[in-house]
Formats: structure tokens, sequence, C-alpha cells
């Protein structure tokens, strides 16, 4: 889970928030900007790291910490959640461990690795009944590197990752290092070369790995990263670069029936196909008849990745929808629901007894 960094008030402008009926001295509104300043800090302060005897220490944007060294953070507040790696969620990990006392939230890793490398942040929850929300001005976030000289890479539980090339967002080859000083470089597989980073179409970010600002389809292909410190070299997990160019907005969707006219005690197979960008998900639903009546079918839902064109992969999504043993209160129409972040699409087809 990445962590989301504090938000801090917007200083006033000249001018803002002017009393018409009363003189403004300028002095006020230096004021003003310096309370929102002393804001801007007070906002980072809830984190802090617990020291050796008792001590507390407020937390840059960086931290960088040997792997095996354990830590507690704290986070002041009564109502405090945080994020971190989201790998110490998926494997139930216990050497972490989270709790809310009366005044602050705490967060204490035992044992740490390099795989715990990443953004640690926290924040207040404004609650109204039911109803949560962030307090924006109330939140803290540092990035903690744990070194290892064994594992220069934050360790992947994969060996081989694809990475998907959008033409309108950038690209990320997550091949991040747990020392912030190690020397990175990419690389390409075929032709195998060393590709150029030039700090504006291509850039290296430790907290993030490569980053391609402006993807094309010239980038795909399979590429590596090789990290370089204090005489210690290692290479990265290989990462497949599939260049994608899908129309942004609600799921295109088609329908179609294995026959139209169908008999009594016959099967038919109602099938809904969406074409997509390969990792955006689509839910489908269905409504046909029978359902009211709760009539028994099978629906499956499943998808795979197909290449169109040279270096084009489009994800492609079915839902299929069986009906066995045909009888008439079957015959209608079958409307397919298809669901992606941008909209839904609705498509129907007409199955009649024959």
């Amino acid at each position: 889970v990445i962590g989301q960094p504090a938000k801090s008030k917007r200083p006033k402008e000249h001018g803002e928030n002017k009393i018409f009926n009363k003189k403004v001295k300028p002095k006020t509104s230096k004021m003003k900007e310096r309370e929102s300043a002393d804001s801007s800090l007070k906002s980072q302060s809830i984190l802090t790291q617990v020291m050796d005897k008792g001590r507390f220490q407020k937390l840059a944007a960086t931290l960088s910490l040997s792997a095996g060294q354990s830590i507690e953070l704290r986070c002041k507040g009564s109502n405090v959640t945080w994020n971190y790696p989201s790998y110490l969620d998926t494997f139930k990990d216990s050497r972490l461990s989270i709790k809310q006392l009366d005044r602050y939230g705490q967060l204490i890793l035992a044992n740490s690795t390099a795989a715990d490398t990443g953004e640690y942040s926290c924040w207040l929850q404004l609650c109204n009944g039911n109803k949560c929300r962030k307090d924006e001005t109330k939140t803290g976030s540092t990035y903690i590197f744990f070194t290892d000289k064994e594992e220069l890479f934050v360790p992947t539980p994969s060996y081989f990752e694809i990475v998907y090339l959008n033409p309108d967002k950038p690209a990320v080859i997550p091949c991040r290092v747990t020392t912030p000083s190690a020397k990175v470089t990419l690389h390409r597989e075929f032709p195998a070369e060393e590709i150029e980073i030039d700090g504006t179409d291509i850039m290296y970010d430790a907290k993030k790995g490569f980053v391609y600002q402006h993807p094309t389809s010239d980038h795909k292909g399979i590429v590596y990263c090789k990290a370089e410190s204090q005489g210690a070299r290692q290479i990265s997990i290989k990462y497949h670069l599939l260049y994608v160019e899908v129309p942004k907005g609600p799921p295109s969707a088609t329908i179609a029936a294995s026959s139209n006219r169908v008999g009594l005690g016959d099967s038919v197979r109602v099938i809904c196909t969406v074409l997509g960008e390969p990792d955006v998900d689509v839910n489908f639903r269905w409504q046909y008849p029978g359902q009211e009546l709760e009539r028994p079918l099978i629906i499956q839902n499943f998808w795979r990745l197909i290449k169109r064109g040279i270096g084009h992969t489009t994800r492609i999504s079915k839902s299929v929808l069986v009906v066995e043993d045909f009888k008439a209160k079957d015959a209608g129409n079958y409307i397919c629901i298809s669901q992606n972040l941008q909209g839904e699409t609705t498509v129907a087809t007409k199955v009649e007894l024959n």
C-alpha cells in the first residue's frame, strides 16, 4: 500500500480574506503566512520514531536503517490509521504490531528485512457517527530504507513482472533499492544494451524505480536493472514491457448467443465480451428471463491477454451465461452490464423459443 504524504495548508495569498471595513496592516498578513507555515510543520510532527532511553525523534522524508533492526513509530492522536508496505498484510506478518493507545497509535516492526523498505505513513481520522474522513492537517510520512549488503534491490515474490506502457501516463519499472546511494542502471535484454537515462523522458527514483514519463511502442521489450554499492553488485528480476493503446472510457462490450432460437430442453450460451486495457478489471452483471423465479443458471467469468498488432496488448474479458434444459420461461432478453472505473455499458440480445 503506498503511503499518502502529508498535504499542508496552502499559504494565503496577499489580499485573501480581507476585511474591507477595517484597515489591515501588512504585518498581519505576514503573521498569517507564518502561522500557515507553522501549521505545515506541525502537520508533519505527529509521526515520531521512538529512540533509546525513551527519546523521540521527528522523522524526515527518508530514513535509512540496517536490515535486522527493529523500529517503533508513534503517531499522535486517539484515532490513527496507518499505511505501510502492502506485503506485510498479504503474508499476515507476525513481525508487525499495530496498537491504538489513549493518546497515540503505535507501529512496531521487529527484525526488519530488505523487503520492508517502503513508505510508512499515518493520519488522524475524523469521525461523525459511522462516517470517517482523513484529517489532512494531521498526517505524517517517511520512506524507510532497510539496507542489506546481500539485497541491493527490494526483494519481490516473483522472478518476472509485466509492466504496461500506456501512452497517456508514466510507466514505472519498480526496481527499488534498499540503499539510496546505490548506483542503478537500466538494461535491455535484446538487443543487449544499457538504456540511456536522460533525466527527462526516463529518470530514476530510488523510492519508485525507473520512470518512463512518455511511454511509446519503442520502449517495449524485456529489461532489467543493475545496482552497485560499495563493491557489491546485483541484477534485478526481469520486466516485460508491453505497449497498450486502448481508448479510455466505459467498457467496449459486445454480446452474442450461441443461437437466438432454441428448442425445449436444449442448451444455449450467451457470451458478453469486453476489450480493454490489460490492467483494468471489468465486472459483469446479468439480467435475464426467469431471474425473479431464481432460475438456476451457470455464469463463468474469465480474462486473458491478446496481442493485437506489433507490440500492442489488449485484455479480453468474458462473461458466459449458460442456460441448460431451455424452457418457455427462459425466452426473452438477456442483458449484460459490464463496468470498469470509467463507467458501465449495457448490451442485450434476444433468445426465443423455437
